[in-house]
C-alpha cells in the first residue's frame, strides 16, 4: 500500500522537486491540472444556483483564506517583503513585488520535527523521508524554493499564481488601511476587492473582466441565492443588487474607485449583507449560507492534500488547518460542520484517488465518530440536513460495492473491504440512530451494523447466485453436443458450493466483526436460492432419468456441505445457529429420489403383474416343455424379476440399501401373485372327497337287487362329478399338467435363495452400502413367495392325489371296492390303475417334490379305503368273516408303496397307515362286544344324560377305534341280525335310503 503521507521536511519535500514557478506574466497561467479522476459522488454539501466555477470558488476560498490570516488577532496588516516572491529573478519591471503585505500569521516558518498532532488524532502514519528525482545532485536543473511560510504554502497548494497573490495582497494592504479597530469579517471582502482594485492592476482585459464576474457571482451567490438570512420578498435591495449585477455581467462597470456605480452597488450589498441573523455581533453575512460556505470550506480543506501526492496529506497540516479554522467566522462554520465536511473530504479523496490508500479511508471513519459523537449533541435542522445528505452519498457509495461485493472485491482489493464496511456501517448507524426520526420515535433496540451486513450478504449472494444460473445455463449449451453433459442444476450446484467455500475462507472473515453468524447467513441465501430452482424441478419430475438423479445428488451434497459450514459458524451463537439452519428448510432430495426409485419400482412391478397375467393365460403347462418339467412362464418371470434386480443396482442413486427393501418386497408380491395364480382353479383335497351317505343298517340275507345298486352307484358318481365338471374339460388341469404346476412352484422356491445370494453380492458392489446393511438378512429375504411356494405344493400334492384316488379311480375305489360280495370285489383292479399313475407321477414331477406326492396318494389311497369300509353306503356289509380279506387287501396296498424297498420308507408308509391299521380290528370283533364298547365310549362321551337314550354321535371324519362314530358305523356295515337289531331299536336307522 502506498504511503499516505510523505516527508515533507525541509529540504525534501515532493514540492521541491517540482520545476520552479514561471516568472509573473501579463495573464495569469492555467490551473495546474491534478491526477484525481472524476466520480459519479456528487457534493452531498450542496449545489450552487450561480454559475461560480470550482476555479471561482478556489479564488474565492484563497481570498478569505488570506483575509483571515492576515487581521488574525485584531492586528493591523503588515508588510513582508520577503513574501511578495519566491526569488529576486522572479521580480518583473513595474510590479510592486517588494511592498505586498504579509501578516505574523501568514509569515510563520513551517517546520517538520514532530509529527502531527492531527496524523495521529487520525491515525494516520508519517512514513520516513525520501529525496525527490528532481534533486539528485547533477541533475542540471533548477532546484525551486521550499515554502517557508503558511501563506506561501497555502498559495501553492491552491494553485493560485504569483501575480494573483500579489494582486491580493496588495488589495488587503489597503482594505486593512481603513480597518482600524474592525474585524475583517464586518466587510464585504468582494465588495472591498472590487473597491480596490482597478483595471490596470490585470495584465489584460479578459483577465480582469473574469476576475470582476467572478466576485459579482460570490456577491449574487451570497446575497441573494444562498444567503444567511432569508430574503424577504419585498426587499428592494434585493432586487436591486440583483439588476445591478445583471448588468455588470453584460456591460462591467468600472472599479476601483469611489464612482456613483460602485457607491450604488455598495449601497445595495451592505443592506443585505448587514442584516443581523439573531447574534449580537456585527458581522456581514455575505459567505455563511448555506451550501456556499460549505463548498467555500470544502475548497479549503482539500489543501491538506499535497497537490504532487493526491494521496497525501501535507507534514504542516497542523498548521495550516490552524489558519484554515480562522475563516470560520466569515464562512459561518463551527466545529460540527468542519467534522462533517472533514469527512466527506477525506471520503472523496479516498474515492477519487483509485480506492487504493486505505489510510484515507480509515482517516475518514474515524472522522465519523466524531461526526457521530455531534449528532448525538444537536437537533439543528440545517445541520441534519447536510449531515442527511453528506452520511447517504457515504453510505450509497459504500453500498453500491457492498450490495453486490462479489463484484466489488476480488483477491486483488479485497483489503479494501473491511475499511469500506466500516465506514458505510458507521455511516448507517449515524442515519438510524441520530437521523432518523423513526427511530426515535419508536426507541427500538436495533443492531444497525448487524442489520446492514445482513443486507449486504443476502444481496451480493442473491447477485452471485444470478450469475452462476447464468453462467451454468451458458456452460451447458456449450457441451450440449459433447457426450452426456451436465445438467444446469448439477453444474449450479457445483458452482454454489465453490461460492460458498469462497464465502467462507475470503468474506466471512471480514464481515464477523459485524455479524456473528456472517457465514451461516450467506450459506443460508445460497440455500434458498437454489431451493427455488431445485423445488421446481422436484415438482416437474415425473420419472427417474439420469439427469434427474444426477442433480438431486448434486443438490444433496451442496446441501449438506451448507448446512456443515451454518453449523461450524454458529457453534459459539447462542442458539447454536439454531434460527439459521430454520432458514435452511431441506430440499428433501434423498426423499425426492427415494421417491422417484419407489416410482420406477412401481412401473416395473406393474409391468411385471402385468406380464404374469397375460403369460398365465397362454401358459399350457406341458410336460415337454423343457427337461426340468416346469412351466417356460415361470423362466421368464426368474428372468425378469432378475433384470429388474440388475437394473435397480445400476441406478445412479446413494441409496441402494435403503430402497432395497422396496424393491424385494415388491417383487416378492409379484412372484406370490403368480404363484397364487398358478394354483388357483385346481381344487384341492376336499373338492374330490364323496359326500357321505346317510347311515343305514344292513338288510340281512339280502343280495342287493341290481337295479338298487344302480341307482346308488348313480347318486354318489353324480355328486363327485358335480364338483369337478370345470376341470373335465381343460387340459390344463390334468394330472400331468399339475405335476407341471407342482415342478414350477418347486423350482420358485429353489430360485429364492439364488436371487437372496445375487443381492448380497450386488450390496458388497454397492458404494453406499454399510456393515449393517448385510447383517440385516430380513431386509434381503423374501417372505410371502417361499411360504406360497410351500402351501402351494401342498395343495396342488394333495389335489393330485385326492384327484387320483377319489376322482380317476372312483370307478375301481368307489364304485367298485367291496360292492356286493367282498370276496368277489376285491383291491386288485385298484391297485393295477394305482400302479399306473404312480408311475406318470414318478416320471413327470421333480425328484425332491416326488415322495411328497406318492405319500400323499398313500395317504389319500389309505383315506379312501377306510371311507369304503366305514362309509361306503347300503351296497356294502361286511361280516366278521370278511375281516381277513380286508386285512390282507390292506397289506397289499402298503406293499404297493413298500414296492420291496424301492418305494416309500417303512417308517413313513406305517406313519400315514396307522389310522387304518388301528380301525381293521373292529371289523372282527364280535357284535355284542362292539355294542358294548359303543356304548361305554358314548356314556363317556355324553355324560348321564345319555343313560336314557343313546344318542347319535355325529361325524367327525376322524376314524378312531375309541370313537363313537367309529363304531357305529363298523355296526352299521355289519352283515349281522344283532347288529341290525341294535341299529332298529336303538336308533330305527332304515335299510336303504
Amino acid at each position: 500500500m502506498a504511503h499516505l503521507f510523505r516527508d515533507l521536511s525541509l529540504g525534501h519535500s515532493k514540492r521541491e522537486s517540482t520545476p520552479p514557478p514561471p516568472p509573473l506574466q501579463t495573464k495569469p497561467p492555467p490551473m495546474t491540472t491534478n491526477k484525481i479522476t472524476p466520480t459519479d459522488l456528487q457534493s452531498p454539501l450542496g449545489q450552487l444556483a450561480s454559475q461560480l466555477t470550482d476555479s471561482d470558488l478556489r479564488l474565492t476560498a484563497y481570498d478569505v483564506f488570506l483575509a483571515v490570516c492576515r487581521t488574525s488577532a485584531s492586528k493591523p496588516l503588515s508588510t513582508s517583503a520577503s513574501s511578495i516572491s519566491d526569488s529576486p529573478s522572479q521580480n518583473s519591471p513595474g510590479q510592486n513585488h517588494n511592498h505586498s503585505p504579509s501578516s505574523p500569521a501568514l509569515q510563520r516558518s513551517l517546520t517538520s520535527a514532530a509529527a502531527s498532532k492531527m496524523k495521529k488524532a487520525l491515525g494516520l502514519k508519517s512514513p520516513g523521508s525520501k529525496k525527490s528525482p528532481g534533486s539528485a545532485p547533477g541533475s542540471g536543473q533548477g532546484k525551486s524554493k521550499r515554502p517557508t511560510t503558511v501563506g506561501e504554502l497555502m498559495r501553492i497548494q491552491m494553485r493560485v499564481p504569483e501575480s494573483v497573490d500579489a494582486r491580493v495582497r496588495r488589495a488587503l494592504l489597503r482594505i486593512g488601511g481603513g480597518l482600524v479597530g474592525r474585524r475583517i469579517e464586518s466587510v464585504v471582502l468582494p465588495l472591498e476587492l472590487l473597491q480596490q482594485l482597478k483595471q490596470s492592476d490585470f495584465s489584460d482585459q479578459q483577465e480582469y473582466d473574469a476576475w470582476q464576474k467572478r466576485n459579482l457571482r460570490v456577491l449574487e451567490a451570497g446575497l441573494l441565492l444562498h444567503p444567511r438570512v432569508p430574503l424577504d420578498k419585498s426587499n428592494n435591495a434585493s432586487q436591486r443588487l440583483r439588476q445591478i449585477i445583471h448588468a455588470a455581467l453584460d456591460r462591467p462597470i468600472e472599479t476601483g474607485k469611489n464612482n456613483e456605480s460602485m457607491q450604488v452597488l455598495r449601497s445595495a450589498v451592505m443592506s443585505l449583507a448587514s442584516r443581523s441573523d439573531g447574534s449580537l455581533s456585527d458581522s456581514c453575512h455575505w459567505a455563511d449560507g448555506i451550501p456556499l460556505n460549505l463548498r467555500l470550506y470544502e475548497m479549503l480543506l482539500e489543501t491538506c492534500f499535497d497537490i504532487n501526492d493526491e494521496t497525501s496529506i501535507v507534514e504542516e497540516v497542523d498548521e495550516l488547518m490552524e489558519q484554515i479554522k480562522k475563516t470560520w467566522l466569515i464562512l459561518g462554520i463551527n466545529q460540527m460542520l468542519h467534522n462533517l465536511c472533514f469527512a466527506w473530504v477525506l471520503f472523496h479523496r479516498f474515492v477519487s484517488t483509485g480506492q487504493v490508500e486505505m489510510d484515507l479511508l480509515y482517516a475518514a471513519d474515524g472522522q465519523l465518530a466524531e461526526v457521530a459523537k455531534d449528532a448525538k449533541t444537536t437537533r439543528d435542522p440545517e445541520y441534519s440536513k447536510i449531515l442527511s445528505s453528506t452520511l447517504s452519498s457515504i453510505l450509497g457509495w459504500a453500498e453500491k460495492r457492498l450490495l453486490a461485493y462479489h463484484d466489488t472485491f476480488d483477491s486483488g482489493n479485497v483489503y479494501t473491504m473491511q475499511g469500506i464496511v466500516s465506514l458505510g456501517v458507521s455511516a448507517a448507524k449515524v442515519l438510524v440512530e441520530d437521523v432518523s426520526t423513526e427511530y426515535r420515535r419508536k426507541r427500538k433496540e436495533v443492531d444497525v451494523g448487524r442489520n446492514r451486513i445482513d443486507t449486504y450478504i443476502r444481496s451480493s449472494l442473491r447477485t452471485a447466485f444470478a450469475q452462476r444460473m447464468e453462467k451454468a445455463d451458458s456452460s451447458r449449451r456449450a457441451s450440449k453436443n459433447q457426450p452426456n453433459p451436465l445438467p444446469v442444476l448439477a453444474i449450479l450446484a457445483k458452482d454454489v458450493g465453490e461460492l460458498a467455500v469462497h464465502e467462507k475462507q475470503v468474506f466471512s472473515p471480514i464481515l464477523k466483526g459485524w455479524h456473528p453468524l456472517a457465514a451461516g447467513v450467506a450459506v443460508a441465501t445460497l440455500h434458498s436460492c437454489y431451493a427455488n430452482e431445485i423445488k421446481q424441478l422436484i415438482s416437474g419430475i415425473t420419472e427417474l432419468t439420469p439427469d434427474a438423479v444426477q442433480v438431486l445428488r448434486a443438490a444433496d451434497k451442496m446441501e449438506k456441505d451448507l448446512v456443515q459450514i451454518a453449523v461450524e459458524d454458529a457453534v459459539d451463537s447462542d442458539d447454536g445457529g439454531k434460527a439459521i439452519i430454520r432458514e435452511m428448510p431441506p430440499y428433501e432430495a434423498e426423499t425426492a429420489i427415494a421417491n422417484l426409485v419407489k416410482g420406477w419400482i412401481k412401473t416395473r412391478l406393474d409391468r411385471l403383474k402385468e406380464w404374469v397375467d397375460r403369460n398365465l393365460q397362454q401358459e399350457v403347462w406341458n410336460p415337454q416343455a423343457n427337461q426340468e418339467g416346469y412351466a417356460l412362464s415361470a423362466v421368464e418371470t426368474l428372468r425378469i424379476i432378475d433384470e429388474t434386480l440388475d437394473a435397480f443396482f445400476q441406478l445412479p442413486i446413494p441409496a441402494h440399501p435403503a430402497l432395497l427393501p422396496d424393491v424385494i418386497v415388491g417383487l416378492d408380491k409379484c412372484l406370490q401373485y403368480y404363484v397364487i395364480k398358478a394354483k388357483s382353479g385346481c381344487a384341492s383335497r376336499n373338492t374330490y372327497i364323496p359326500t357321505m351317505p346317510a347311515l343305514t343298517r344292513c338288510e340281512i340275507g339280502s343280495k342287493f337287487q341290481g337295479v338298487w345298486k344302480k341307482k346308488e352307484k348313480s347318486q354318489n358318481t353324480q355328486k363327485i362329478n358335480s364338483q369337478v365338471a370345470t376341470m373335465n374339460g381343460d387340459k390344463s388341469f390334468g394330472i400331468p399338467q399339475l405335476c407341471v404346476r407342482i415342478n414350477t412352484l418347486h423350482h420358485i422356491r429353489s430360485e429364492m435363495d439364488v436371487l437372496e445370494k445375487r443381492i448380497v453380492t450386488h450390496l458388497r458392489n454397492c458404494e453406499s452400502a454399510h456393515l449393517e446393511d448385510f447383517s440385516n438378512g430380513l431386509s434381503k429375504r423374501f417372505e410371502l413367495t417361499p411360504a406360497a411356494c410351500v402351501e402351494g405344493v401342498q395343495q396342488l400334492s394333495e389335489a393330485v392325489a385326492y384327484r387320483i384316488v377319489f376322482h380317476d379311480l372312483s370307478h375301481v375305489l368307489w364304485d367298485g371296492l367291496y360292492v356286493g360280495e367282498p370276496s368277489s370285489s376285491r383291491i386288485d383292479p385298484l391297485l393295477q390303475e394305482l400302479e399306473q399313475n404312480l408311475l406318470v407321477i414318478s416320471e413327470t414331477v421333480h425328484d425332491r417334490v416326488r415322495t411328497r406326492i406318492i405319500t400323499d396318494i398313500m395317504k389319500a389311497s389309505c383315506d379312501g379305503f377306510l371311507l369304503v369300509l366305514l362309509a361306503g353306503g347300503p351296497s356294502r356289509a361286511f361280516s366278521r368273516q370278511d375281516s381277513q380279506i380286508i386285512e390282507d387287501d390292506f397289506k397289499a396296498l402298503k406293499d404297493l408303496f413298500w414296492a420291496n424297498g424301492d418305494g416309500l420308507p417303512a417308517d413313513l408308509i406305517d406313519k400315514f397307515s396307522a389310522t387304518v391299521r388301528d380301525v381293521l380290528p373292529l371289523f372282527r370283533t364280535d357284535t355284542e362286544s362292539l355294542i358294548e364298547r359303543f356304548k361305554r365310549v358314548t356314556l363317556e362321551a355324553y355324560g348321564s344324560s345319555a343313560r336314557s337314550r343313546l344318542p347319535l354321535p355325529p361325524t367327525s371324519g376322524q376314524w378312531n377305534p375309541t370313537e363313537p362314530n367309529t363304531l357305529l358305523r363298523v355296526l352299521c356295515y355289519r352283515n349281522d341280525e344283532a347288529a341290525s337289531r341294535f341299529l332298529k331299536k336303538t336308533y330305527n336307522l332304515p335299510k336303504k335310503l
